[in-house]
């Protein structure tokens, strides 16, 4: 399928790291072929931006980094960097297009993490900056704890970066604190002050990073950072499926991304890293597209828009129903007349009754072999 072309300012740019921020959730460590893999995939389906790992590791990560650039994807590939000149050094080892420079910017940070001060860092940036620019071909200046930074410093930080030449900047939640009213509203503020492309990117310990990432959309955001199922540290990050099928769907707004792919990316992310994909899971979970309550497939029987706000067939998955404690008579009757059979009324209530009890004994939505082996008993 021909991915969808949209122009650069008609867009909201997905820029992937799980294969950075995503690698650092507990357990996750991705050899070569699947970073490979994972970048083809993100690729062809039309990802905007990839940020590939952290080349100050070791030198294997700048092998694997190189080795990444070497495919010569049609994709820009990133490298995640402290304000350190030895990170960038082995960045640049890598040949990668372009680097993210992290800067701490609340004073938590900068105090107690770095046991520096304000002026130290925005000379530590310019030097990373200066350097990168004779290296690489794009910059990303990542604020991290921005969330907890005073609104003065990210202002004299952001016109830094401009006279700095800096590509884009990117405003981090690190500890996920932040709510879509409060982001909508700070980030607002931030757009009025800067001329520069800012990103979002959101963490997920309080449930709230799909949210917060559309939010920022609709503050006026061009970019938002994005893992695979909400890959990465702690809680994670912002979902890529969530937040392109939100963007799509919720904000009307173009994706590059071929939404029908996401179903497959997703699964093959749950294999490389081990990690099952929750039943629950919005867009990729088994059960996100099932119906059980009869009321509900009555209603999605005379129209799937009752119960659907979009079809499942355009993020790659298919509208199923399954049998359960809140399946009514209408649902069995559908079913035995489908399969030509036809039982009396008491039968029908007996029918049920024993739905009930095997779905409360099995703990898990009932297929149709089930159904038709309670009906070959009831007989």
């Amino acid at each position: 399928m021909a991915k969808k072309v949209l122009a650069m300012n008609q867009r909201v740019l997905l820029c992937d790291t799980t294969l950075r921020d995503g690698e650092q959730a507990p357990g996750v460590a991705f050899g070569l072929p699947e970073k490979e893999m994972i970048a083809r995939a993100l690729t062809d389906a039309g990802i905007d931006e990839l940020e590939v790992g952290v080349p100050a590791m070791s030198e294997s990560e700048i092998q694997t980094i190189s080795q990444l650039v070497a495919l010569h994807l049609p994709v820009r590939l990133t490298t995640w960097n402290r304000a350190v000149l030895s990170d960038l050094q082995a960045s640049y080892k890598t040949g990668v297009e372009g680097v993210a420079i992290s800067i701490p910017t609340s004073d938590q940070q900068i105090k107690h993490k770095l046991r520096k001060n304000r002026g130290w860092v925005l000379d530590q940036m310019a030097q990373c900056i200066v350097n990168a620019k004779k290296e690489v071909g794009y910059i990303v200046l990542g604020l991290e704890d921005a969330s907890r930074a005073d609104f003065s410093f990210l202002s004299e930080i952001l016109t830094e970066a401009q006279k700095l030449g800096v590509d884009r900047v990117r405003f981090a939640d690190t500890l996920g604190i932040l709510d879509p009213i409060k982001v909508f509203f700070t980030l607002q503020k931030l757009m009025g002050v800067s001329k520069i492309p800012l990103e979002f990117h959101a963490h997920n310990d309080l449930g709230m990073a799909t949210a917060n990432s559309l939010a920022a959309v609709q503050a006026g955001f061009k970019a938002v950072s994005v893992t695979v199922g909400g890959l990465g540290e702690r809680a994670g990050n912002g979902a890529l499926e969530e937040i392109a099928v939100g963007l799509e769907y919720s904000l009307n707004k173009g994706v590059q991304l071929d939404l029908k792919r996401l179903n497959s990316i997703s699964l093959m992310v749950s294999l490389a890293t081990g990690r099952k994909i929750p039943r629950a899971k919005p867009i990729i979970g088994e059960d996100v597209f099932t119906h059980t309550s009869s009321i509900h497939i009555d209603g999605m029987q005379k129209d799937f828009a009752n119960y659907q706000s979009f079809p499942p067939e355009s993020v790659g998955r298919q509208h199923t129903t399954s049998f359960g404690k809140y399946s009514g008579r209408k649902t069995v009757l559908r079913l035995l007349q489908a399969k030509g059979l036809e039982l009396k009324q008491e039968a029908i209530e007996d029918i049920l009754l024993k739905i009930l009890h095997l779905t409360n004994q099995l703990k898990r939505p009932l297929e149709e072999e089930d159904i038709l082996g309670i009906v070959v008993s009831a007989c």
